[in-house]
């Protein structure tokens, strides 16, 4: 099952082994089962401090457990961990052991003084690449905490489970038999949801730092340029990230970075981070900024916990998000049927049928993956033509289970009160309506800024965008602007970043040119 490479690379891994390991493993007579039990084996055989049990109990088969040898386990697998979890895996086995993460100390002890049994469930699909960060989040709260257990349970092996809690979304975490939470989640975000106390400590911190030179709002790919650009200049530098990477972490292949051949978002969010932490950087994430206002003696940022931070100069940007249809039915029903992740979503639709919202690339490309793995897929388009490249149109008609529907609205999400059973679409040439019975929407017709927060201190175009000058220069002096937020064209990961880099410069042109308050020159 796994190749000499990966064997070698697991053997140099397990070098770290603190304590002692046991596999536990939950076995029946299925293929999956053997599967699972041939995976257990060739990686216990990488090395002689982990041993190999196949006298589980769980109710869940197959699946296993990883602990410390002679002690109960509390990380579990509920399926066969490759692909993206195939890290998960090997980052358990080496926690569990007693390995040091690497996570900020306050971090860690704000996980080891959670009180009262938390007993997590995360269904994942092994396409997912978010779910790893889910998963191991919490396997990593797992290995530091007796009072912390968590199960990863793959969404595709275990459909009883999902049709039970209704899941239509991954990564989707039960805790205590309730919904604790969906999509992404760092562990930060994860412990400041179970700790009630942190946000007033948080809003105490944040008010207490010293006024910085530039101060960057937004974390994806046009922030870090200017993050890095800035502390380079060795003046006072600091981040506000909502989730650092952005939407970034929700992008699956990359393959047109200049220089790497291909990668995915999460991967080139991992290095931006690790970049911008080579320098004296104040990174402050998990904070969403609510408005900025231009003050005497520079600006200040009103954050969404009501802190308030001051700078000489900002830099804003915060990206963008996909753009919702605003139909009715569309919010009652998100992760309950309307998804915006196809690769991640997707195989929880396994032998359904489900429509594609959008002819753009994205709309067709979704409709092309998610025919492979769903029994019909309708394609649903306003414009009375595709705005797809021509090869993809030549793809997505020659595949059996695609219909596509053009010159129609969308009218409403369809549902039972549960979960989505239709869609409502009307035909704009007749106005006649119809109905699609389906059991999936995924939405794929574009992007809008986030910008919502300024539209009453900053020149916004009619789009939304900030409008910016050949510096990156706003309405507001001293305010610059960057990347998918703003009016420059062609939103991609290489332009934002350059825009991020450029809007850095001008803000240090702004600050050199500053006047000296005269007690500074005294």
């Amino acid at each position: 099952m796994l190749d000499n490479n990966i064997k070698a690379q697991l053997k140099g891994y397990f070098e770290r082994i603190v304590a002692p390991i046991t596999l536990i493993a939950s076995l029946d007579d299925s293929p999956k089962a053997a599967e699972m039990l041939e995976l257990l084996n060739e990686v216990a055989e990488q090395s002689d401090k982990i041993t190999v049990q196949t006298d589980g109990q769980s109710s869940h088969v197959p699946s296993f457990t990883v602990g410390k040898t002679g002690e109960a386990a509390r990380i579990t697998f509920s399926g066969i961990p490759m692909g993206h979890e195939m890290t998960s895996f090997i980052l358990a086995i080496l926690q569990a052991s007693g390995y040091p993460p690497k996570v900020e100390e306050e971090v860690i002890k704000q996980i080891q003084g959670l009180q009262g049994k938390l007993h997590f469930q995360t269904f994942i699909s092994l396409s997912c690449h978010n779910c790893p960060d889910v998963v191991q989040a919490l396997n990593l709260m797992a290995a530091l905490n007796p009072n912390v257990e968590h199960e990863m349970i793959d969404g595709a092996l275990y459909q009883g489970l999902v049709d039970q809690y209704e899941i239509m979304a991954v990564p989707t975490v039960i805790m205590n038999g309730e919904v604790f939470g969906q999509g992404r989640m760092s562990t930060e975000e994860i412990v400041a949801k179970l700790d009630t106390s942190s946000p007033v400590e948080a809003i105490k911190k944040l008010n207490a730092k010293e006024e910085f030179d530039v101060l960057v709002i937004g974390g994806g790919p046009a922030g870090s340029a200017a993050a890095i650009y800035a502390a380079r200049k060795g003046i006072h530098t600091g981040v506000v990230a909502e989730r650092f990477g952005g939407q970034l972490m929700d992008t699956l292949g990359i393959e047109n970075f200049i220089s790497v051949k291909e990668t995915e978002g999460p991967k080139l969010t991992q290095a931006l981070e690790q970049h911008v932490k080579t320098y004296d950087v104040d990174i402050m994430n998990l904070q969403r900024a609510k408005a900025i206002h231009k003050t005497d003696h520079g600006v200040e940022v009103e954050l969404a916990n009501g802190a308030i931070l001051k700078s000489k100069s900002v830099i804003i940007s915060t990206g963008a998000r996909w753009r919702e249809m605003n139909v009715p039915g569309e919010k009652e029903y998100r992760n309950k049927g309307v998804a915006y992740c196809p690769h991640c979503d997707g195989p929880l639709y396994k032998g359904k049928r489900v429509a594609v919202i959008g002819g753009g690339n994205s709309g067709v490309e979704a409709a092309i993956d998610l025919a492979g793995i769903v029994s019909h897929v309708t394609l649903i388009e306003f414009d009375t033509k595709l705005r797809a490249d021509a090869v993809l149109q030549n793809k997505l008609y020659s595949l059996p289970n695609v219909t596509v529907i053009k010159n129609a609205l969308t009218k409403e999400a369809l549902g039972n009160g549960s979960k989505v059973t239709g869609l409502q679409y009307e035909d704009r040439a007749t106005k006649t309506e119809h109905v699609v019975e389906l059991e999936g929407i995924f939405v794929q017709i574009g992007l809008l800024p986030n910008t919502e927060w300024l539209k009453d201190s900053i020149d916004l175009s009619p789009r939304g965008e900030i409008k910016v000058s050949d510096k990156g220069e706003t309405s507001m002096p001293g305010v610059f602007a960057a990347g998918d937020c703003t009016t420059v064209p062609f939103k991609q990961i290489i332009i934002a970043m350059g825009e991020g880099a450029k809007a850095s410069l001008g803000a240090f042109d702004y600050l050199i040119r500053l006047e000296v308050p005269e007690a500074a020159m005294a």
